[in-house]
């Protein structure tokens, strides 16, 4: 492997790690010696060696095959096709007019109908050239922007287009029809986003990329930046975590299943062995489960926090005795029966966001009431087996925190904890009531999938 390949190749061993994927030195070695094996020759082989040997997790292919687009690109420059034979005729300035867009677009419609990949690709490359090149920030220099090439071309508005076109052709059913355009579009868009990235690559170095625009695997993306395809991805991704959390949590619980030494039994069976204790025998060991209440904040950009989390704890009831499960914002509303079992996922979110109006009265945020609106109305749920699980960044809007009242339902249980899906850096800023909170409750950063299974895996513990 020659210096230059070998520097790329640890760059993008960083950027994996850096993006949340344990890679470690072993894995490294066995990924450079496969591929000393298979050769460098073939792109996609090469892809799905090193995907063979470093990546975990499906959840994080993602993540892998947006970095290994950045730092082994298929393409460099404008392409080897990257632009039409039109547009390299053309004069700059008519790269970007209503009529090169008009002719652009018809291009793209005819090629989505095709469903040709490489000319989607192609596409893809001459679409961020001509509609998202930008002024770099230094002399000379260039940027690109798959945003704006996006928002001139707007892809997604010729799907009806596209469909019509295609149902055109024979006898076929409209919604497979659309479902397979939609998918399409969908990928003729990371099409665009991969070569803009690509660009500026070229232009700022990979390492620069990888640090800025690539975002974490699903495992470790914060709940609070995820767009709307991170959160499908995430609820497909909840049930599978939860039951290799409750695998894992199995086998140490039988682990440690034995519980104190069994002396006389240990003494009888020794005289098998002339009085040499060859086997110890213990007594049984009383398995304990909690009784588990979650009281969870739903309003604002907790709320997919706060579902997720609800959701996975239901998934792993069978860790706990029983569990309760309440909303609120400044009103609190029991919602353990949306819990049934069997119960699709999206169903169970769908009824949680359904049940978020019954949630609040006045609409704005507010712990200390809510606190004390749980006290007066569902005391009943805790007592000394309980573990009370508090969800919520505990932002409550400059209100009355009751902090009394809180100490006293931490009080009545057998343990408590507050899982905050904010940075530690940002806890008592603003209206955040964290500190003051988290000195009667312990505060527990959870951020992403992560987080949240490490934490319910030393909570069931």
């Amino acid at each position: 492997m020659s210096s230059g390949l070998l520097d790329r190749h640890l760059g993008f061993v960083e950027a994996l790690r850096g993006a949340g994927l344990s890679v470690s030195l072993a894995e490294d070695l066995d990924a450079v010696a496969a591929l000393g094996t298979v050769g460098w020759g073939d792109r996609d082989q090469v892809r799905a060696v090193l995907a063979a040997t470093m990546v975990k997790k499906q959840a994080q292919r993602t993540t892998f095959d947006t970095l290994f687009d950045v730092y082994y690109p298929a393409m460099v420059g404008e392409g080897v096709e990257g632009r039409s034979d039109e547009a390299d005729e053309a004069p700059a300035t008519s790269r970007d007019n209503a009529a090169a867009l008009e002719a652009f677009r018809q291009q793209l419609t005819e090629a989505l109908e095709a469903g040709d990949e490489q000319q989607l690709r192609r596409m893809a490359a001459e679409m961020v050239a001509r509609f998202g090149a930008m002024p770099g920030r230094g002399p000379g220099m260039s940027s690109w922007s798959a945003y704006t090439a996006l928002q001139r071309v707007a892809p997604q508005d010729l799907v009806d287009k596209v469909v019509s076109g295609l149902l055109a052709e024979g006898d076929l059913d409209a919604a497979d029809v659309r479902r397979t355009v939609d998918r399409r579009v969908g990928a003729f868009t990371g099409m665009v986003e991969n070569d803009a990235r690509r660009r500026i690559a070229e232009e700022k170095g990979p390492d620069h990329v990888a640090d800025v625009t690539v975002r974490p695997s699903i495992d470790r993306l914060a709940f609070m930046a995820a767009r709307r395809s991170d959160l499908d991805e995430m609820r497909r991704e909840i049930y599978p975590l939860a039951r290799r959390l409750a695998t894992r949590l199995t086998k140490e619980h039988h682990a440690k299943r034995r519980g104190p030494l069994d002396f006389r039994r240990t003494v009888r069976a020794s005289v098998a062995t002339g009085g040499v204790p060859l086997s110890t025998y213990h007594r049984p060991k009383r398995a304990h489960r909690s009784d588990l209440v979650v009281l969870c904040d739903v309003s604002g950009s907790v709320a997919n926090f706060a579902s997720f989390t609800l959701l996975f704890m239901f998934a792993l009831r069978e860790v706990f005795q029983s569990m309760r499960a309440f909303t609120f914002i400044d009103h609190v509303h029991e919602v353990t029966g949306h819990f049934r079992p069997g119960a699709d996922p999206v169903d169970v979110l769908t009824d949680l966001a359904a049940a978020t109006s019954h949630a609040a009265l006045w609409g704005r945020t507010d712990y200390g009431r809510a606190f004390t609106k749980f006290e007066e109305s569902f005391a009943d749920a805790l007592g000394p087996r309980t573990t009370l699980l508090i969800l919520g960044d505990a932002r409550s809007n400059y209100t009355d925190l009751s902090e009394d009242v809180l100490k006293r339902l931490a009080g009545s249980v057998r343990r408590s904890f507050w899982l905050n899906p904010e940075h530690e850096r940002n806890w008592g800023t603003g209206d955040s009531a964290a500190p003051t909170y988290g000195q009667v409750v312990p505060m527990v950063e959870c951020r992403n999938l992560t987080q949240l299974s490490d934490f319910v895996h030393d909570l069931a513990l």
